[in-house]
């Protein structure tokens, strides 16, 4: 029988992306794929939510024009269903700067411009993904209250 800790934390670097651009999310996965990282891709709030809870990923990547509720409703149904926050990576286009700084504000570790987000990808993806405590900003990972 798994002890609970086990259930808990992934065993190796897990991301989850949250598109339903298939063309732009076969360059993420593809990018991970090359990396020796897993990444599944989820298509709305509720799949995410569901994967967050089985998977417990080590990172959450957002495309911030998919979401389907506030950023700040879906980052607390993320803290509901899980005991260790992922990292949260979040991008949208340059010129919604509301929603960019809307995801900063609700707490993602962090948001970038598409562009930039596709810039930084095969550089940063490793490091986004990690099982360290360190974020991207070099934050603590957030562990639910």
């Amino acid at each position: 029988m798994e002890d609970r800790e086990s259930k808990m934390e992934p065993k190796e670097p897990l991301g989850l992306l949250l598109t339903d651009d298939m063309i732009f999310s076969s360059r993420i996965t593809g990018t991970a794929k090359a990396l020796g990282l897993k990444m599944i891709v989820v298509r709305s709030t509720k799949d995410l939510l569901v994967q967050t809870q089985e998977c417990h990923p080590t990172c959450v990547i957002m495309d911030l024009s998919q979401l389907e509720m506030q950023i700040e409703e879906l980052i607390r149904n993320l803290k509901e269903v899980t005991s260790c926050m992922p990292r949260l990576v979040a991008y949208g286009s340059h010129v919604d700067a509301a929603t960019l700084r809307a995801a900063r504000e609700a707490g993602c570790d962090l948001v970038l411009p598409r562009s930039q987000f596709v810039e930084e990808l095969p550089r940063q993806l490793s490091h986004w993904l990690t099982l360290s405590g360190s974020s991207p900003t070099d934050q603590p990972r957030l562990e639910k209250t």
